[in-house]
C-alpha cells in the first residue's frame, strides 16, 4: 500500500516528501481555502512540483458538461494532475468522456461497494470509498474498504482503491490488511504512524550509550 497526503499545506508536503513515504497528493477546495486567500489553482500547481506523484485536485460543477470543462482546465495544470469527481450520474458520465480524452479521474465521496463498482465501470482511474465518514454515522468504514478490493480483485478491475477519511493509525493498518492501494491521510496521521514508545525509548539509550563512549575516550 502507498501513501497519498491529504492536504493543502505545502510546507506539510515538502517534509512528508523529504522523508520519502509519499507518493503524491489529494486535495480539494475546503483545504485550499484553510491556507488562507490563495487561489485554488495556483496551489494545485504549487503542489504538482513539489512531488513526484499523482495529485488529485477536486472539480466542484455537479452538471455533466460543466465538469468536464473544469476537469479540462484541472488536467492542464501539471501533467501529474488527477482530476477528482463526485460520485453522483453526471459526474460518471464525465469521467466516462474524461477517460476517452485520457484523462485521470479519482471519484470520491463513495460509500458504498455499489458506487465503486459503477465509478469502475465508467472508467475512474482511482476510487475513493470513505472510512471515517461511515463510522461517523454508526456504520462499519472499514467493511468498505475489505468489499470493495474483494470484488475488484475478484473481476481483475484496475480502478485503483484509495482508502480515503482515515482519523488514526488504526484505519490505516486494516485498510493495508485489506488489500488497498492507496490510503490517503493527513499529516497528523502520517506523523503518528512513525510513532511507537519502544522505538522513542530505544534511540534514547542509543544516544546515551554513544554519549558515555564518547566521555570515556
Amino acid at each position: 500500500m502507498k501513501f497519498f497526503l491529504d492536504t493543502a499545506n505545502l510546507e506539510d508536503i515538502k517534509t512528508a516528501h523529504s522523508w520519502g513515504v509519499i507518493a503524491g497528493v489529494t486535495t480539494n477546495p475546503t483545504l485550499v481555502s484553510k491556507e488562507g486567500d490563495i487561489d485554488f489553482h495556483t496551489r494545485v500547481r504549487e503542489i504538482a512540483e513539489s512531488v513526484n506523484g499523482p495529485v488529485s485536485a477536486e472539480a466542484v460543477s455537479l452538471e455533466k458538461s460543466r465538469l468536464i470543462e473544469e476537469a479540462k482546465v484541472l488536467a492542464a495544470i501539471h501533467p501529474q494532475v488527477v482530476v477528482k469527481v463526485p460520485l453522483c450520474p453526471d459526474g460518471l458520465g464525465a469521467v466516462k468522456e474524461l477517460t476517452a480524452m485520457r484523462i485521470k479521474t479519482n471519484v470520491t465521496l463513495v460509500f458504498s461497494a455499489n458506487q465503486a463498482v459503477l465509478a469502475a465501470a465508467a472508467g475512474a482511474t482511482y476510487v475513493s470509498p470513505f472510512v471515517g465518514r461511515l463510522d461517523d454515522i454508526g456504520e462499519d468504514g472499514m467493511k468498505l474498504i475489505y468489499d470493495v478490493v474483494e470484488i475488484f480483485d475478484l473481476y481483475g478491475i484496475e480502478t485503483k482503491v484509495i482508502a480515503a477519511s482515515l482519523r488514526h493509525p488504526a484505519h490505516v493498518l486494516e485498510c493495508a490488511k485489506a488489500g488497498a492501494d492507496y490510503a490517503t491521510v493527513p499529516f497528523k496521521v502520517l506523523k503518528m504512524l512513525f510513532e511507537h514508545p519502544l522505538t522513542k525509548k530505544g534511540i534514547e539509550q542509543f544516544n546515551a550509550d554513544w554519549a558515555k563512549y564518547l566521555a570515556n575516550k
